[in-house]
């Protein structure tokens, strides 16, 4: 019996001993996974050093080629085509008689009319003699003064008529294909071709409203055409002086001097509007910044933590934005993550870019 109780005593000091030898290293352990715990919060975010940059302040659009000058060739007079005087497509001289319209009619009547001023011219002459010498009155003379300066009229009436059946090139340029044949017979609906000036060209485009302030007469435009990867460089020279309240764009005008007549009246465009460059622009990726009621912000690397920072936006491209206000150069923004930062929450950059 007295060994039993000898033996459970023994069993129950080692017990004893053994917890007490454990209970250290149980708390070793926890403060391990506390460590462990805390290094994880540690929240890994990219990051990107702020540095001034050259930014231009383009406005991207799309606009049509215009010809610098444009007709359509009509007669002013219906009668049947006598003669054409133009090469479809070759280049023509301001003043240039390109059509003749029959004008047998007018040409008779003009005749007819001068015989009759001749006889009126001998007419008046004599009806002055006298009246020089009191033989007759001067209402007499008056009377044939006034049947000549008529027939004057009618003269330079089928004259006008004349020059009608005349269809003259109105200002230097290129000639298109004829609509017509010599015999044809056209009223003044009928187009007989087109003559177009494109040396210069115009490039017609529209911009939003709120750049209705920054643009003026001799701004560059930047250009493309279909068909080439060519870049061309024009100025605008004329604004349209209102807003168009339908589409709340500028409608404006540029000039390209076009010396190889290479583009061609009607093609689209991808017109670049350069407003202005700005020489030290603070720009951020656009995913950085994170919109609020009263603005924007963006988060700063500041001694281990995530600081929020309040900004002003200005020129937007692709991909960044400009910072107006709120920042300085040198400044460490960060990148990524910017869902799951908080307020003085504590990263790590893992990575710069």
């Amino acid at each position: 019996m007295k060994k039993r109780i000898k033996f459970i005593l023994i069993i129950s000091i080692v017990i004893v001993v053994a917890v007490l030898i454990a209970l250290p290293k149980v708390s070793s352990s926890g403060d391990e996974t506390q460590i462990q715990k805390s290094t994880n919060t540690l929240l890994p975010v990219k990051a990107h050093i702020i540095k001034a940059e050259k930014l231009a302040n383009n406005v991207i659009t799309s606009g049509s080629i215009l010809a610098n000058e444009e007709v359509e060739l009509k007669s002013e007079v219906s009668g049947k085509i006598t003669n054409i005087l133009f090469r479809e497509g070759s280049s023509i001289k301001e003043g240039d008689l390109l059509v003749k319209i029959n004008d047998a009619e007018l040409q008779a009547q003009l005749e007819k009319t001068k015989f009759n001023l001749k006889l009126l011219e001998d007419r008046e002459y004599r009806q002055r003699v006298l009246l020089g010498r009191e033989a007759i009155s001067q209402e007499d003379y008056d009377v044939s003064l006034n049947e000549l300066n008529v027939v004057k009229a009618d003269i330079e009436l089928i004259k006008v008529q004349i020059d009608k059946t005349e269809i003259k090139a109105p200002f230097n340029g290129i000639i298109g294909l004829k609509n017509v044949s010599e015999g044809s017979f056209v009223n003044t609906t009928v187009v007989i071709a087109t003559l177009q000036n494109i040396n210069p060209v115009k490039i017609d485009f529209s911009i939003p409203e709120k750049y209705s302030g920054s643009v003026k007469v001799g701004d560059p435009v930047k250009f493309e055409v279909v068909g080439t990867d060519e870049v061309y460089t024009g100025k605008v020279y004329a604004i349209e002086p209102k807003i168009d309240p339908l589409t709340r764009t500028l409608k404006m005008r540029a000039l390209y001097s076009n010396p190889a007549r290479n583009i061609l009246p009607g093609s689209f465009a991808d017109v670049e509007l350069v407003l202005n460059e700005i020489d030290d622009a603070l720009m951020v990726p656009t995913h950085s910044i994170v919109p609020e009621l009263k603005g924007q912000k963006v988060f700063l690397f500041k001694n281990g933590n995530a600081v929020p920072q309040n900004v002003e936006i200005g020129v937007r491209t692709d991909t960044t934005v400009q910072i107006t206000k709120g920042l300085s150069e040198n400044d460490t923004l960060i990148t990524s993550g910017i869902l799951q930062i908080r307020p003085g929450m504590p990263v790590v950059i893992s990575e710069f870019n």
